[in-house]
């Protein structure tokens, strides 16, 4: 019985020691972020008209609101921006409310309607006609302009391939200084791109402005962040 224990135990062993030397060394990688930068200069420009009226009445409030938007509308038709490119963004129609400190409640005063377009120009030439003639219309702010590129996607792709160019010159430096080089690559992934530079102008337009209005952007940039992993390829040891 006790030849039998000991054969078993060896045996045991024997498969213990057989299966930790099929067990792999984890492959040497190399990780990458890295960015790529495009610069380029705007050409369309978005701003948000506001309608608003006050009235005691919340079907006058709406009807006077409606009168400017049809008025900002048509402005906006001889300022070359076409319907489509003039959506409205919110409506809302609310009552207003006052404290009565000798009653101690709320009373109602009347209601506001307001209306808020999002004009989008696609001839940045174009972007000052455009919020004069809102403004001469009626509109009572004009806010948060923003500028823009048609050519946004080609531009993107552009920064996309310097990240990823950026990221293997990167991978190169580090696995040569590690002692070695930089093999096939193994993953690469792409962060939301940033469209940084561009201006958000808010503003509220005079009825009565005294010259044209005149809007100058600066140049932006489009920035593509990448995460990449690559096989670290070590040199033979010197003998």
């Amino acid at each position: 019985m006790k030849t039998k224990l000991i054969f078993c135990t060896l045996w045991l062993l024997a498969g213990v020691v057989g299966f930790s030397l099929t067990v792999r060394a984890e492959e040497s990688q190399v990780v990458v972020s890295a960015a790529g930068k495009v610069s380029v200069m705007p050409d369309m420009a978005e701003f948000g008209v506001v309608l608003q009226s006050n009235a005691k009445s919340a079907d006058k409030a709406a009807a006077e609101t409606a009168g400017k938007y049809h008025r900002v509308q048509a402005a906006l038709r001889t300022a070359a921006v076409p319907l489509e490119d003039a959506p409205t963004s919110s409506y809302t129609l609310s009552p207003n409310w006052e404290w009565d400190q000798s009653l101690g409640k709320s009373l109602l005063k009347g209601y506001t309607a307001r209306q808020a377009i999002m004009v989008k120009v696609r001839t940045l030439g174009l972007i000052g006609r455009a919020i004069d003639a809102a403004v001469q219309a009626g509109a009572d702010e004009v806010q948060s302009i923003t500028f823009s590129s048609s050519r946004y996607e080609e531009l993107r792709q552009q920064a996309l391939a310097v990240a990823v160019g950026n990221a293997r010159r990167d991978g190169s430096i580090m696995a040569q200084a590690a002692g070695g080089r930089l093999g096939q690559l193994i993953e690469v992934g792409v962060s939301q791109p940033q469209y940084s530079g561009r201006p958000a102008m808010e503003m509220m337009a005079l009825k009565s402005a005294p010259a044209p209005t005149e809007i100058a952007p600066s140049e932006q940039d489009i920035v593509v962040t990448v995460t990449s992993r690559w096989r670290f390829v070590a040199s033979p040891a010197v003998r």
